[in-house]
């Protein structure tokens, strides 16, 4: 368990932050290659509106900008300069925006705050997932069929030896996933690293494990509607893609060749802009469904906003440490 001033410090965040300070400030309007100002600021990013809600809620917002029609906000948040910025959904939203802000700003590190499907039969609605690598496995190779069975091209063995032979084997259908071609700030021009997993910087994660246990996650909707189990925090990999995945046959797949924890369809896009800018990244993701795999119907419409809050609980705990170190 942390200390009581650390304790003391959430809940000063959570209590007595100016509650959406500036929030009704009309949106600069900001040009493309426009740098807004050069203090170094975390960048904090949700994909749609309720997931930001309680982040916006403890923040002191100074300004609004909007850039490519999206708006962020800029302050601070549990003692750090932030922007707030939502990427809406989508791989490629993600990492729009999220290269948008970089360029606007002195970005030093990146968290996201989200939502997500559940993979891990071990989880449940409610819990947080730590991100600790971030994958884009719906990088797909549609396979040839040739009678025997769906095979990788022939002749080109070069699409296939990069290391991931056991994913290969785990193939969905005709389906192969694959690794991304990724350059990185201050390499070789146009030099790529065959990349498949994207990791979370190291001091973020030893932050996190060091805060998840003064973290109490909600276990009720605004609603009253209850969880059967308190929602509790775990670390692993986080996968994202293009697809809202519904469907249990594909959920299992995806437990079986990833072992993932959960699946999105933002934070991996991120991790990808973070790793070719050379900024620290951390995602934290609530469970709002079980991707298909729980009874009945998908539970995102009940459950989204208790997720989103969980998410941001920890995250809030999370800024606040990060303050309290600098």
């Amino acid at each position: 368990m942390k200390s009581n001033k650390m304790i003391l410090l959430v809940i000063i965040c959570f209590i007595f932050s100016p509650v959406g300070l500036g929030s009704g400030l009309a949106g600069e309007l900001v040009e493309p290659g426009h740098t807004l100002d050069q203090r170094a600021r975390i960048l904090v990013l949700s994909a749609f509106g309720a997931e930001m809600e309680m982040l916006k809620n403890n923040a002191t917002i100074n300004k609004t900008v909007v850039i490519n029609g999206r708006t962020s906000y800029v302050g601070t948040l549990c003692g750090n300069k932030v922007v707030l910025g939502l990427t809406g959904i989508s791989m490629v939203n993600a990492a729009m925006v999220a290269q948008t802000l970089i360029d606007h700003f002195n970005i030093k590190g990146i968290v996201f705050s989200g939502i997500a499907g559940g993979v891990s039969p071990d989880l449940n609605i409610g819990d947080v997932v730590v991100g600790t690598n971030s994958t884009q496995y719906q990088e797909m190779l549609a396979a040839r069929y040739t009678g025997s069975g769906d095979e990788p091209l022939d002749g080109d063995e070069s699409l296939y030896d990069v290391g991931w032979h056991a994913i290969f084997k785990d193939n969905y259908g005709f389906w192969f996933p694959q690794p991304v071609g990724v350059t990185q700030k201050g390499n070789d021009a146009d030099a790529e690293a065959d990349i498949f997993e994207f990791a979370s910087d190291p001091d973020y994660l030893a932050i996190a494990a060091e805060i998840v246990d003064d973290v109490i996650l909600e276990k009720c909707t605004p609603s009253k509607v209850c969880l059967d189990d308190q929602p509790k925090i775990t670390f692993g990999l986080i996968v994202s893609g293009q697809t809202f995945v519904d469907n249990a046959n594909y959920r299992m797949w995806v437990w079986s060749t990833f072992e993932a924890s959960a699946l999105d369809m933002e934070t991996a896009a991120v991790a990808h802009v973070a790793y070719v800018n050379k900024i620290p990244f951390i995602p934290f993701r609530s469970l709002s469904d079980l991707a298909g795999g729980g009874p009945g119907q998908n539970q995102i419409g009940i459950f989204f906003e208790l997720a989103a809050n969980n998410s941001a609980r920890i995250l809030l705990a999370f800024l606040t440490e990060l303050a309290a170190r600098e």
